[in-house]
């Protein structure tokens, strides 16, 4: 499974973005998908995760109401809305697979569950 994030970039606080996952690779509509990120000095932070069938939805607590995760498994893709921006948004973020989810796994906050990740996109967000 390969993963690609893109669509980061520079917001003001209070504006919105949204980030792009294309996945790629055999049964790459089977995984669950989990957003991270990555801060400078600090350690790798769970965003949101979303089931294979994209009907199940997992958020973290600082991102919960300004965050919506979706994807389109034709489009072999999945997304990141965010809204209401805030400066501590501001990081690397991953779009992760966990490959080992089957159809009944919910979607999961456990950075250790996902074993698959692409490069980064990063995200600033300007007081």
């Amino acid at each position: 499974v390969q993963l690609q994030a893109s669509g980061g970039g520079l917001v003001q606080a209070g504006g919105s973005l949204r980030l792009s996952c294309a996945v790629s690779g055999p049964s790459s509509s089977r995984n669950n998908i989990g957003w991270f990120r990555s801060a400078p000095g600090k350690e790798r932070e769970f965003v949101a995760a979303i089931s294979r069938n994209g009907g199940r939805t997992v958020y973290a607590d600082s991102v919960k109401g300004r965050a919506t995760i979706s994807r389109d498994n034709a489009k072999k893709a999945a997304y990141l809305q965010m809204d209401s921006a805030k400066p501590e948004d501001t990081a690397v973020y991953y779009c992760e697979a966990d490959t080992r989810a089957i159809l009944s796994t919910p979607p999961r906050s456990n950075p250790t569950n996902y074993d698959y990740w692409g490069q980064g996109t990063q995200v600033t967000v300007s007081s």
